[in-house]
């Protein structure tokens, strides 16, 4: 027991060490409070977690009072889909063995069962639909994350737009690391943190894309960036870092929103507006003006630290996702060409939909069983419902 404290403590120690985390002749003493000016601390990041259980309970008050009345004003409709009956056969392979089976599972299935390949076919398609979430969930996610990207690329602005390092960004490390934090920055960067905390805490329940690893990282990197910033008193970077990312997110979010409610050219409209913001916050001015700053301009004055490596670690980090996520915009952008009029996240999971002709042939193979009874094996054959639906 005494050796785990005692190693902890050896830990901890190297941890907070000046030499790590601040430029030589520098350290923590430099960030106590005097003469009335208040300075960032790591204790100061303990609110973030209140705040996040916060936005966790806000977020479900405003799913159900505002965002469903929402849905419904713009017409969000469900696609309806058919209602499977249980079958303990199939439905026991599609959760422990495969969920889209090869064309050799679909013979063996349909010999144990006494149906065909294509109604087994038809009953995977479908039973994996039932798996995907709704368009009102969809729709419910999509305007949480944009009202407040909104209020917080606003509020960001307010909070900056007389900063001097907005328009010149050298100002960024002028004083460093004596950078006095002004009320504005401490609640931009609580609530900023304790929202990404809390998207991470939901991530498990909500709407799970192609990108989810990447969304992960992306969750993990900016905690950790907004984090480390605000413990070494790099605020005035991270303030710029956070309004540069916000500027597009409410207009995605946006897109989304009306993509779910069927307002195919506002939601082409306003993705072409996204797309140019996007790439030139995120391809532009992050990497050839934020990141040039943190990264060439810093040596001029102070000798490169392990703190100084560290956090544009991350922000590489985050223009690797940056050039991944344009490479999606630009794949959905090609819908625009002629004769494409319907933009879709490409890190959506498609539902997937039966032909007509699929839906006949079902239908005359079922009143052919009808007819004949059961089939081999002495099992009765699947039973699809094609005309009993759910909403």
């Amino acid at each position: 027991m005494l050796d785990n404290i005692t190693m902890l403590s050896t830990f901890r120690e190297w941890f907070w060490n000046e030499r790590l985390w601040f430029p030589e002749g520098h350290g923590w003493a430099d960030l106590e409070d005097r003469d009335g000016l208040t300075y960032s601390k790591p204790a100061n990041l303990w609110v973030t977690l209140p705040i996040a259980l916060a936005f966790l309970v806000i977020r479900q008050i405003f799913e159900r009072t505002v965002a469903t009345p929402l849905a419904a004003a713009l017409g969000v409709k469900e696609k309806v889909r058919v209602r499977l009956e249980h079958n303990p056969t199939l439905e026991s392979y599609f959760n422990n063995t495969a969920k889209n089976p090869t064309q050799s599972q679909f013979e063996s299935l349909a010999k144990k069962t006494g149906s065909t390949e294509r109604q087994i076919q038809i009953w995977f398609r479908r039973r994996r639909n039932q798996d995907r979430p709704n368009q009102l969930k969809k729709f419910r996610e999509a305007s949480w994350r944009f009202t407040f990207y909104l209020l917080a690329f606003i509020a960001g602005l307010g909070a900056l737009i007389d900063k001097p390092w907005l328009y010149d960004m050298k100002e960024m490390w002028n004083g460093f690391p004596m950078l006095t934090l002004l009320p504005s920055q401490y609640w931009y960067y609580m609530i900023e943190l304790g929202f990404y905390i809390s998207l991470l805490f939901s991530v498990a329940s909500d709407v799970k894309r192609k990108d989810f690893k990447e969304q992960i990282l992306h969750h993990v990197a900016t905690i950790l960036l907004i984090s480390f910033s605000w413990c070494v008193n790099y605020i005035r970077a991270g303030t710029l870092i956070m309004l540069v990312h916000d500027t597009a997110d409410s207009l995605l979010e946006s897109a989304k929103m009306f993509n779910y409610a069927g307002w195919r050219k506002t939601c082409n409209y306003i993705f072409i507006v996204f797309a140019i913001i996007f790439m030139i916050t995120r391809l532009v001015i992050f990497p050839f003006w934020i990141i040039h700053c943190t990264w060439v301009y810093p040596v001029t004055v102070y000798r490169p630290f392990f703190g100084y490596y560290f956090f544009n670690g991350l922000l590489f980090i985050l223009q690797c996702l940056h050039i991944f996520w344009a490479a999606l915009i630009l794949r959905m952008a090609i819908k625009f060409l002629p004769g494409n009029n319907i933009v879709e996240d490409e890190r959506s999971d498609r539902e997937e939909s039966d032909s007509e002709d699929e839906e006949e042939e079902e239908e005359k193979e079922q009143k052919a069983q009808m007819k004949n009874g059961p089939v081999q094996n002495g099992h009765s054959p699947l039973n699809n419902n094609h005309h009993r639906k759910t909403q």
